[in-house]
């Protein structure tokens, strides 16, 4: 799934790629902004990104995507 974080006076935004589901990166954005530690996210090729609570401005999470297996021809 990919996860859009802005953050506060940056105007670039931080995109991932992590296997999570919206659920599970709603309750980590929940849990760092309720309590104040920060949001720690995986994304797929091991990497860790790192945002402290009161700088996230938003976070966007995409479509859910199950990637396809097999040898079929796509559409």
């Amino acid at each position: 799934m990919e996860i859009k974080i802005g953050i506060q006076n940056v105007s670039q935004v931080l995109m991932l790629n992590s296997d999570l589901s919206a659920d599970e990166v709603r309750a980590r954005v929940t849990e760092a902004l309720s309590s104040g530690s920060p949001l720690v996210l995986e994304d797929t090729k091991g990497g860790t990104a790192m945002v402290p609570a009161a700088s996230i401005g938003y976070v966007e999470t995409g479509k859910e995507t199950r990637r396809k297996v097999g040898f079929a021809p796509v559409a």
